[in-house]
């Protein structure tokens, strides 16, 4: 009998906003995605990095800044989000390796470098809002400005850099996290949403830009046939009227469903709008799969339909 296959998507609270905090949420990430592993699922795991590409921006251009004669130079975004997915993969993978062999499981856990490409035309390149990197002075801002960036101000904290969240196309490195998870490996990929690139004749280049990493989780769930895109986040369940008192959880619902309470505006546009969507797009694209909404702490129970918010 062939194993079932899920994709895992972790957000914020799965990994911390520094190193050390990084390292502490590992441990208790790890068991969870053991479980499903023990339990006879392929995982294939995606991770958020804001905070910690944010943290890399910040210090590549801190460096440049206090040692511009040293020959140091800003890193664009792409090499930022790719320090993010190695090191973020780093703590992951071994996490995963060493909850695995306590219990007497050995397989092998890669993280994979994934690029997705974007569409140069993607309509977010012309009004960016992901913020990104620390807050700046009004100079400062001016001087990002002056090299065609684009900064927004932020009231009380002053000035940070925005970029934009293009819709991933397509995942460049996809046949090598097909062929791991054929071999019932675990892998880590498409971290943070993976590197955003553009495709230049056979070249690939980085575009300054942040994919939103529940959209990519979507996708990759649809490129590898996956059963069940979980995308963990800091809510129990997805929520009509949310943050009101007319506050109402969903246990169920079908994609017809969610795409309606989608165009009613239920679902906030930077949190779990993208959720839904990247849901609504994996339903669609085979027949009998489902896609869960939950916290960490209710993965397992969600997945036999005792908690969260499963979409199918």
């Amino acid at each position: 009998m062939a194993k079932k296959r899920i994709v895992m998507a972790l957000g914020h609270n799965a990994l911390g906003t520094n190193l050390p905090e990084q390292k502490a949420a590992v441990g208790p990430t790890a068991k969870v995605i053991a479980d499903f592993i023990q339990n006879g699922w392929q995982v294939a795991v995606v991770h958020s990095n804001a905070p910690q590409v944010g943290m890399i921006h910040t210090a590549m251009n801190e460096l440049c800044k206090n040692h511009e004669n040293e020959g140091f130079t800003p890193a664009p975004m792409s090499v930022c989000s790719a320090m993010s997915q190695g090191y973020i993969g780093y703590d992951l993978q071994n996490g995963i390796r060493a909850e695995l062999l306590r219990r007497g499981i050995y397989k092998s856990v890669s993280t994979v470098l994934s690029q997705v490409t974007v569409d140069p035309y993607d309509e977010s390149f012309y009004n960016p809002i992901k913020k990104i990197g620390r807050f700046m002075s009004r100079e400062e801002a001016d001087a990002e400005e002056a090299k065609g960036n684009y900064v927004t101000e932020v009231p009380g904290k002053g000035f940070q850099r925005i970029v934009s969240s293009p819709k991933p196309v397509a995942i460049v490195e996809i046949d090598a996290i097909r062929a791991l998870l054929d071999a019932d490996q675990i892998v880590i990929s498409c971290g943070g949403g993976g590197i955003p690139v553009l495709e230049q004749g056979s070249d690939l280049k980085g575009a300054s830009a942040v994919i939103e990493k529940d959209l990519v989780s979507g996708l990759l769930a649809k490129e590898v046939d996956a059963d069940v895109l979980m995308i963990l986040t800091s809510v129990d369940n997805v929520a009509l009227n949310y943050n009101t008192p007319q506050e109402t959880p969903i246990t169920r619902m079908t994609a017809a469903e969610a795409e309606e309470y989608s165009r009613q505006g239920q679902f906030e546009v930077a949190s779990m709008l993208p959720k839904i969507e990247a849901s609504i797009s994996f339903i669609k694209a085979g027949n009998g799969r489902s896609a869960i909404i939950t916290s960490m702490e209710k993965a397992e129970d969600s997945i036999d339909g005792k908690a969260g918010t499963t979409i199918e």
